[in-house]
């Protein structure tokens, strides 16, 4: 048996569609093109000439590699070879000498792809709630809306104090959450981001356009809290129907949501929850 792994191309498209993974309308087929250019690679692992299972990583801030696109042909499940491949990617991307961070980030029930990344001694970091809705009166408490922020150094207070400092979890678009670092917030980010402060300027919230398959007004919010901030769903609202009148199609509000959020949830809450994301990875400095 003769093993081979490299870079895949636009033209290795047709041997990705012959592979045989199991999986019914796979999103990597629509956007392929995109997945072997610009800030991603993939890469395939070649059994006799035949592509047996891919796998790649995504560059975010010029700091942090996603890996990703795990897929394998169902011949060849069982036989540690995702795992191999994987090891390959991740030193491809430790190639890049301003890679600081590589991790991946995977539903809690995919257990094969959770298999491959504790053998590669990835430790898990956070288990985040994606949590979507399209109508937030139920939260709201008949408050007065938080105030926007506008002075980027007030903003950048902020951001300091809750996330970089503790290098806490911040979700930088949906299903992207990283341990944040200073290259997570550059000033435009900050400048394009909404800010919302309190009115005793002890609480503040992010408010992030998105869009996946819809549109998303993505809310980032640093405590367990949000329940019980009055004026703060009242200020989300207006954000959504914006957005929404602005999109004129699809939208809805994303907020990650940890287990400790979700279990103080309002018996009548309006969130859809589907299985929760687990966030692994490891610093370049540590050990993989």
């Amino acid at each position: 048996m003769n093993l081979l792994i490299r870079q895949l191309h636009l033209e290795d498209l047709p041997r990705f569609e012959k592979m045989d993974t199991g999986i019914e309308d796979d999103y990597i087929l629509a956007i392929f093109d995109r997945l072997v250019t610009g800030n991603h690679r993939l890469y395939g692992l070649f059994v006799d000439d035949q592509l047996v299972s891919t796998g790649g990583y995504t560059v975010f801030a010029n700091r942090y590699a996603m890996l990703g696109r795990l897929r394998s042909d169902r011949s060849i499940q069982g036989q540690n070879l995702s795992t191999k491949l994987m090891t390959f990617v991740i030193d491809k991307a430790l190639e890049h000498p301003h890679i600081q961070w590589v991790g991946a980030n995977t539903q809690e029930h995919n257990t094969p792809a959770r298999r491959v990344l504790d053998k590669l001694n990835l430790p898990s970091q956070a288990t985040l709630f994606n949590a979507t809705t399209s109508n937030v009166t139920s939260l709201e408490s008949d408050s007065e809306p938080w105030q926007p922020i506008h002075d980027l150094k007030r903003k950048r207070e902020w951001v300091e104090k809750t996330y970089i400092q503790s290098s806490a979890v911040f979700p930088l678009e949906c299903y992207y959450p990283f341990p944040a670092s200073e290259a997570l917030f550059t000033d435009e980010h900050l400048q394009n981001w909404s800010f919302y402060e309190n009115h005793d300027q002890t609480r503040f919230f992010i408010a992030k356009t998105d869009q996946k398959k819809y549109h998303y007004l993505h809310v980032v919010y640093p405590w367990s809290d949000l329940w019980s901030q009055n004026g703060l769903w009242e200020t989300v609202s207006a954000a959504y129907r914006a957005l929404k009148e602005q999109t004129g199609e699809e939208t809805y509000i994303w907020t990650d949501l940890t287990r400790e959020e979700v279990n103080l949830l309002p018996e009548d809450h309006p969130f859809t929850l589907p299985s929760p994301w687990i966030l692994y990875g490891v610093n370049r400095e540590d050990s993989i």
